[in-house]
């Protein structure tokens, strides 16, 4: 095989928010659940400057109220806990009507198989597959025309690896869901994000290991570099703004998953 390229870092999150033009959503209102941190939040400022109104979502109003305090304009905070029906039911009756509606939440739950808790299992699926579910369920009929459900799901279920069976499953679990929901709720869309590594943040406890972890990722990968929170938040604005997108994951891995 022939040497590798020259790979630089990809840009963290902390680099210009993508131009508002990109995402054609002024008037309209926008649910981002997980905005208190990460994608979330960064997909939530850039919704914003594009003159949407945000529903800023999760299970950390203090995360959610500093987001709200980042945007340009208005935003309601809204407490959820995808593992609560209820709370799922209260979320949608603050929320009445909405035009797009984007997840980014996660609960992982990784370790050796014989060491996992099912506890904790249980709160990945709910954060990935019946959270997703009861979004659906009780938010689609307050869906305006044109409207949108976009989730987040990963590239370990196309790349299973030791101690992520739980991370595997339940994110190839949500990219069949999204298939299953395009097609009951349609004409509402419903599509995935699949992000490969990315440089979210999430990686900071690694400590002095970090730059040398990414470093190493991007010279397997064949886009020969990392992801970015503003690859991420780009591939929502896709799903979101193309009318002719359901059903979809796209995956924003730098081919990760095919090596």
């Amino acid at each position: 095989m022939s040497e590798p390229r020259t790979t630089p870092v990809a840009p963290t999150a902390a680099s210009p928010a993508p131009a508002a033009a990109a995402l054609p959503l002024a008037g309209r209102r926008v649910v981002v659940i997980g905005a208190g941190a990460h994608t979330g939040r960064r997909l939530a400022i850039t919704a914003s400057a594009a003159g949407a109104d945000l529903v800023l979502a999760g299970p950390d109003p203090r995360k959610l109220e500093w987001t709200a305090g980042e945007l340009a304009g208005r935003a309601e905070v809204v407490p959820v806990d995808l593992a609560d029906e209820a709370s799922i039911v209260a979320l949608a009756t603050a929320v009445g009507g909405f035009d797009h509606l984007v997840s980014t939440a996660a609960m992982p739950a990784n370790g050796p198989l014989a060491a996992l808790a099912a506890d904790d299992v249980r709160r990945a699926f709910d954060a990935k597959v019946i959270g997703p579910l009861l979004l659906a369920k009780h938010l689609a009929g307050r869906t305006a025309a044109g409207g949108s459900f976009t989730f987040f799901s990963g590239v370990a279920a196309w790349r299973p690896a030791p101690a992520r069976t739980v991370m595997a499953t339940t994110n190839g679990a949500l990219a069949f869901l999204v298939q299953a929901l395009a097609v009951e709720i349609a004409p509402v869309r419903v599509n995935a994000v699949s992000p490969g590594i990315v440089d979210t943040g999430s990686w900071d406890g690694l400590g002095a290991e970090k730059e040398a972890f990414l470093r190493g990722v991007a010279e397997r990968n064949p886009a020969r570099r990392v992801g970015s929170v503003d690859d991420l938040v780009q591939a929502v604005l896709f799903a979101v703004g193309n009318p002719y997108v359901t059903g979809t994951v796209l995956h924003v891995d730098g081919g990760g998953r095919l090596v």
